[in-house]
């Protein structure tokens, strides 16, 4: 080993999104970051019970990581964690969303790009799910349509995405979303969508809000349940036609269902 200079460590801030098992005693970990997007890095001795990583090379964990740069990868070198969400272990299906919203988060993320707003999404989001107040559902609703806008696949959701008209107030009742146009339709130009479907003004009213809302209020409100029905039918179904893979987690919870 050669011997490491301070000057050699590159410092991040991220987030575990997932740990791998290596060898007897190692861990592989993904991490989502700000300084440099989606990087994986090498846990040595992670396993070992009296590991200084033993407790920071896990999912959910939120903190500074010190790297230096191995030849085909990242080694860990020292982690100072803010905060992990061990209580979401205890939580059931909460768990199991938990880490679906760490997988979407993973699909998206990239290698050099500043994944600050996901990880700052993640962070209250998974606060959100240990929220008793606000059901998981609604809470998927919320992240992943938030994901589609952060990565650029929001739907049209303020005007009409046949013709390009703004939308009054007094036809937000009229409404339909369509998957194949990527957002909501006007009722003339729905006359020529096959997969049109029609959407409430308190389901569009919802969405609105979930897309330009503030962070800090993202996780503010509750819908009733007929609403939190409806937005599953078209978030659900649009964030599905927006990746092109199937999530462990994802259908685990789809059997606990």
């Amino acid at each position: 080993e050669r011997n490491l200079k301070m000057s050699d460590l590159i410092t991040v801030r991220g987030v575990v999104l997932s740990a791998m098992p290596v060898g007897d005693y190692d861990k592989r970990i993904v991490l989502l970051t700000r300084e440099r997007g989606k990087i994986s890095a090498f846990a040595k001795g992670a396993r070992r019970p009296n590991s200084q990583f033993l407790a920071a090379a896990n999912p959910f964990v939120f903190g500074t990581f010190a790297l230096y740069e191995g030849r085909s990868s990242y080694n860990l070198n020292q982690v100072s964690i803010s905060h992990h969400f061990v209580e979401l272990a205890g939580e059931q299906p909460g768990i199991y969303y938990g880490y679906y919203f760490l997988e979407l988060a993973d699909y998206f993320g990239k290698e050099g790009t500043d994944e600050k707003e996901m990880m700052n999404l993640l962070y209250v989001t998974i606060k959100a799910i240990l929220n008793p107040h606000i059901e998981d559902r609604l809470v998927r609703c919320i992240y992943e349509l938030r994901t589609m806008v952060i990565q650029g696949v929001m739907p049209q959701l303020f005007q009409c995405a046949g013709c390009g008209r703004e939308l009054t107030e007094e036809e937000t009742g009229e409404l339909f979303f369509s998957q194949d146009e990527h957002g909501i339709l006007c009722a003339d130009c729905s006359r020529m969508a096959m997969d049109r479907k029609r959407i409430s003004a308190a389901a569009l009213y919802a969405m609105r809000y979930i897309a330009v809302s503030p962070l800090a209020k993202l996780y503010t409100f509750t819908v009733r349940d007929d609403v939190l029905r409806e937005l599953e039918r078209h978030i659900y179904r649009y964030t599905e036609l927006n990746t092109d893979k199937r999530f462990k987690s994802l259908e685990i919870l789809e059997l606990m269902r």
